[in-house]
């Protein structure tokens, strides 16, 4: 009879046990769910603001890509081909050639970043650690596959 009601006791514990256990499992579930669909409502969210990004880039801009692939570029490595000759423009001397400012006294303006919008024309920011600002380059490649920059526009933030 004890052997019996020790039984009964075991399995009812067992059942209530297993039960709470399972309850805490399917809430957990449930709120792994929840973060999920969060998690890819955010996906899709970051990936149309990546698309609505990309759209002023030379590697999405199918356009610009064809029009150097014609005339026989590779545009991996015509990009940083770009990217550096005006990096290479920094170390020239005296003034920047393209940035149209004066630097402080003992600086000197550099181009810190640069983006590549098409096939044309780059916007690129500058700074001499105290002042800085943006320009707007349009630029060619000849036939002697030679860059040719010109400055369109030029913008210098106010200092406070």
């Amino acid at each position: 009879m004890y052997l019996f009601v020790f039984s009964i006791l075991l399995v009812l514990f067992q059942y209530v046990n297993a039960k709470r256990v399972f309850e805490d499992m399917s809430n957990k579930l449930e709120g792994c769910k929840l973060k999920l669909e969060k998690y890819q409502d955010s996906v899709a969210v970051l990936q149309d603001d990546i698309l609505d990004l990309s759209h002023f880039n030379l590697d999405k801009n199918e356009d610009a890509i064809s029009y150097f692939e014609n005339d026989g570029y590779n545009i991996s490595e015509l990009i940083p081909f770009i990217k550096d000759e005006l990096y290479k423009l920094n170390v020239a001397k005296g003034e920047h050639p393209l940035i149209p400012y004066a630097s402080s006294e003992g600086r000197k303006m550099l181009i810190n970043t640069v983006k590549i919008l098409n096939h044309k024309w780059i916007i690129a920011d500058f700074s001499d650690g105290e002042y800085w600002g943006e320009i707007f380059i349009t630029y060619e490649v000849t036939k002697e596959k030679e860059l040719k920059f010109n400055l369109v526009e030029s913008f210098l933030y106010p200092f406070y």
